[in-house]
């Protein structure tokens, strides 16, 4: 019997074959209306501003894999830390590379996707990166086949998969570039698009890695459920502004009764009203003069005419229309990136505790998730040719602990005794931004509590030892007598509660207070110490 194999790959079928016709694939709608969707926005800006600040903004920095973070350094580990450190510094001469970076959150967010040309040397390995700016000019074919082999470093060797791959072309008028997808082994002719088996090695087409939200052909914006919001602010504003160019400001009305204004004082009042603006307006007057309506030259009690001016100002309108359609329509493109005012700048109505809130929240749910995803696609992607073993690329983050839980928690730490002179250290360092090295000697991982108990046992023996002495005169007779040396934790007893016995009452009080976070460490701690004197008595 024929052996049963596994299938070269992937046996799913795109829905991309459905709606194709031909190898080429379009977006769904023009790409470059979402660019101005966003230029016209009032929010949108911001939310994406927000996203390439704190995803790459921080920078982009290199680190040991966790499974040698912690071991000594190796010739071969310090060398390869320099070559991907140099990999990273080089990855584009024009700008940072993190700031190369921002530039694809921020093409992705505005159309769901983002390109980045990768530039190859002779050996196959990435030494450049250029960011693709024109998006909207990219199109992308299905997948096709056949399916190429390709390998894949993976920790310490390499694996071999089957893959099919795309094809992608840049059309800026009228002149088309190809590309192939990245990880593609295959030459390819970039004036054509067509596969060769031999082309001299500086015309060869270039690559394109992809950053796409979601799992669509073109990605998907995650604000897409908020498009008709964005465009019905957009159209609110629309109407404000034009209200300042069509609307009516007319301040005052000036009625005649029972007569009209003579031509004279109908010339003086339109000029008034031309030249009223400014500082040439204040404290000068004007006065005008009317005629009977049926030109008789005498005036009497019953027909003389009357001259009312009416303040419209009351009747005008006074600010904005739809701001409650508007605040809303913020709050919705805000929640689809899930950021909260602190990070758009749509508020003034907070504290420290609120804010530090908000950050912890955002940093946790939103932003750390898409720097371990970027991250993950330059390790394992961009930069798989180098099978770097020891070393990892990674964004930096920003420190959004609250020191003042932290004082607590080292507070009850270091009464309880479970704080060490290394982690007290190493802490403030962390604090300070600087690096530190722990204290070579063994003191410096016992708990701080635990050698305050062995000082004062030991301050105990001295003082109740030292009057024997003195009183015997140092001779002999007493020592048939003499007590055996007191133990620390015995004399610490004598001396106060000992460390278990402050530690019980710190819990206890922990519990009282409904501080299950605390109460949690503490009795960790308490165990630790419970273990260490353990380990003692069998040393003994």
């Amino acid at each position: 019997m024929k052996p049963i194999a596994k299938a070269d790959g992937s046996l799913q079928i795109s829905p991309e074959e459905a709606y194709t016709a031909g190898i080429w694939t379009k977006p769904p709608f023009d790409l470059r209306g979402l660019s101005k969707m966003v230029d016209e926005s009032t929010i949108l800006p911001q939310c994406i501003r927000a996203y390439k600040s704190n995803i790459a903004g921080f920078g982009i920095d290199i680190r040991y894999k966790d499974d040698f973070a912690d071991a000594d350094e190796t010739p071969e580990m310090k060398a390869e830390w320099d070559r991907a450190t140099e990999v990273v510094e080089m990855l584009n001469m024009e700008q940072e590379s993190n700031e190369l970076f921002e530039d694809v959150v921020e093409a992705r967010e505005t159309y769901g996707c983002a390109y980045a040309e990768v530039i190859r040397d002779m050996d196959g390995n990435v030494i450049q990166l250029e960011f693709i700016e024109d998006t909207p000019s990219v199109e992308k074919s299905r997948r096709l086949d056949p399916r190429v082999e390709v390998t894949y470093f993976h920790r310490d060797h390499t694996e071999n998969r089957m893959r099919k791959f795309r094809k992608y072309k840049q059309t800026v008028n009228g002149k088309t570039v190809y590309y192939k997808e990245f990880g593609d082994p295959r030459i390819m002719d970039p004036t054509s698009g067509e596969y060769v088996t031999e082309l001299e090695f500086k015309s060869r087409a270039n690559e394109i890695i992809e950053f796409a939200i979601g799992t669509a052909t073109y990605g998907k914006v995650r604000w897409v459920g908020s498009i008709l919001t964005v465009d019905g602010a957009r159209r609110a504003e629309s109407l404000n502004n034009n209200y300042f160019l069509n609307g009516r400001h007319t301040p005052l009305l000036i009625m005649v009764k029972g007569g009209s204004l003579t031509d004279d004082s109908f010339a003086k009042l339109k000029e008034y009203m031309n030249g009223i603006r400014g500082e040439a307006g204040q404290h000068s007057f004007m006065v005008l003069e009317t005629e009977a309506a049926d030109n008789r030259t005498g005036f009497n009690a019953e027909n003389r005419p009357e001259v009312e001016v009416k303040d419209l100002a009351a009747i005008l309108q006074k600010d904005e229309l739809f701001q409650d359609y508007l605040e809303n329509n913020r709050r919705k493109v805000q929640s689809a990136f899930q950021l909260p005012d602190l990070y758009t700048g749509y508020t003034t109505d907070f504290n420290r505790a609120t804010a530090q809130t908000a950050m912890e929240v955002t940093e946790k749910q939103v932003f750390q998730p898409e720097r371990r995803r970027l991250a993950w696609a330059i390790n394992n992607r961009l930069l798989n040719c180098y099978q770097f073993k020891y070393v990892e690329v990674f964004f930096r983050a920003p420190d959004v602990s609250n020191p003042d839980d932290l004082y607590k928690l080292l507070t009850v730490c270091n009464n309880a005794g479970g704080l060490t002179p290394n982690k007290a250290k190493s802490v403030l360092y962390k604090a300070l931004g600087e690096t530190s090295e722990d204290f070579p000697e063994e003191w410096g991982d016992i708990p701080l509590a635990f050698t305050n108990a062995q000082q004062r046992a030991a301050a105990i023996t001295v003082a109740g030892n030292g009057p024997s002495v003195a009183q015997n005169g140092g001779s002999d007779a007493g020592k048939g007598n003499a007590q055996p040396e007191a133990k620390p934790a015995q004399n610490a007893q004598q001396g106060g509660p000992s460390v278990e016995e402050q530690l019980d009452g710190q819990i206890q009080k922990a519990a009282a207070a409904n501080e299950t976070e605390l109460v949690a460490v503490m009795k960790e701690v308490r165990r630790l110490l419970a273990d260490m004197k353990q380990e003692e008595g069998d040393a003994e």
